[in-house]
């Protein structure tokens, strides 16, 4: 028996070169804050606080604007089933309003998530 057989030396096979591959690995920048992670944070962040803003501006305004509404005409004295107007849009129809944007929000918020997931990932 003769010694061990030595094996040849590993080459390695590249079939094709990477080209535009990113050379930033987004997760781990998240995940160590780095400038970029903080970056990317700081936009999820704004996306979320403008949406929230433009969201509460919007209700706000409907909402102020209704006493303004009842105020003009006869759209204050207009009597339906035995009960004012107003008292039933501020009593039982401002709700489901509210309902619906709170949805609406949720929504976008959660895209406005997914977007930065989306860009998080390799």
């Amino acid at each position: 028996m003769t010694g061990p057989q030595q094996r040849p030396a590993r080459q390695r096979v590249v079939l094709a070169e990477r080209r535009g591959a990113r050379r930033v690995r987004t997760r781990v920048e998240v995940v160590e804050q780095t400038e970029i992670g903080e970056a990317l944070i700081g936009g999820l962040i704004r996306a979320q606080l403008g949406l929230a803003l433009r969201v509460g501006l919007v209700m706000v305004l409907v909402l102020c604007s209704l006493p303004v509404l009842f105020r003009l005409g006869s759209v204050g004295s207009f009597v339906l089933f035995g009960i004012r107007l107003p008292w039933l849009v501020l009593g039982i129809a401002v709700y489901p309003a509210l309902y619906a944007v709170g949805r609406l929000y949720i929504r976008l918020a959660e895209r406005n998530e997914q977007d930065f997931l989306d860009l998080a990932e390799d």
